[in-house]
């Protein structure tokens, strides 16, 4: 009984550790990393489990029922649990394996150098610079640069998402204006959540749109039992930085579109995060290609050369 009183203590101050960081914003290695872990030890410790595997297996349940509490508790989207349960399950079993061994009394090689992990990871999570991530997708349409640049400058509305993922809340493009033309002008491509303001730095019709982003909507709306909900990492945390798009003739008349976002995001470890950020912007990436495929192949016969 004093052991299980002695986990809800921890656990409970796990929770207003974890609760501390996720309202300061710091979604680092503390929070995805050294919390799973010993959340796990604990749950371990609890079960007293009689093998490794064991240990592990609790290990893993505990970081999972402690991350999914999140949902109910108004602190996460169901999306994003999903999303972190890949990183946390793992963490979780390997932390009930270490607490089992080193309450069984067997070595664990560097177990010591676990009681620094908290410094180092709070340390890295507070000056660590977000990287710069990059993501380009292509496209091969049936008209000449021509003709497909005017739908690149300005498009008008997609029709509603098939696609399953962007019926879980995430953020897609809906249609393009722009005010202007030639550099200084403003393009805004306005998504589900809201527009992106995106001013032009270079206008070489019909072969390059760059421009700076300097306004980004949320990156999705969070599913939850509740009718809204605000975490931190949706503002500031998955921020588009500057974008293009690159028009190519090729020898049969048509044209190679490439579309390029150059995008930072302040979740660690950086690279488990990017594999999403990454396929979810490549997935936009295509939603928006695709139209101005369908656009400019629509436009009538191809133009003569």
């Amino acid at each position: 009984m004093a052991r299980w009183f002695v986990a809800l203590m921890l656990l409970a101050a796990m929770f207003f550790c974890g609760y501390a960081l996720i309202h300061s914003g710091t979604y680092g290695l503390t929070l995805f990393v050294f919390a799973p872990a010993l959340i796990g030890g604990i749950g371990s410790w609890v079960v007293r489990p009689k093998s490794g595997t064991e240990a592990a297996g609790a290990g893993a349940v505990t970081a999972a029922i402690v991350l999914c509490a999140l949902l109910p508790l108004k602190m996460e989207g169901a999306v994003c649990i999903l999303i972190a349960l890949p990183l946390a399950l793992p963490l979780g079993a390997f932390g009930g394996w270490v607490a089992h061994k080193l309450t069984s009394g067997g070595p664990v090689p560097g177990a010591a150098m676990l009681l620094l992990l908290p410094i180092g990871s709070l340390t890295w999570d507070i000056k660590a610079p977000p990287p710069v991530f990059q993501v380009r997708s292509s496209i091969e349409i049936a008209a000449t640069p021509e003709r497909v640049w005017k739908h690149v400058v300005t498009f008008s509305e997609i029709p509603e998402p098939r696609e399953w993922y962007f019926h879980t809340g995430l953020a897609y493009p809906i249609r393009a204006r722009i005010e202007g033309t030639g550099p200084g002008a403003v393009r805004y491509c306005e998504f589900s959540t809201g527009p992106f303001v995106e001013p032009i730095e270079v206008w070489d019709e019909p072969r390059l749109l760059s421009f700076r982003v300097t306004q980004n909507p949320a990156p999705m709306q969070e599913w939850s039992p509740y009718a809204h909900i605000e975490p931190r990492h949706l503002h500031g945390y998955l921020v588009s930085e500057h974008g293009q798009f690159r028009l190519t003739e090729l020898p049969n008349h048509h044209t190679l579109l490439e579309g390029t976002t150059w995008y930072r995001h302040g979740l660690w470890p950086a690279q488990y995060w990017r594999w999403w950020s990454d396929a979810i912007i490549h997935r936009i990436h295509m939603r928006v290609l695709e139209h101005i495929q369908t656009l400019a192949e629509g436009d009538g016969p191809q133009d003569p050369h």
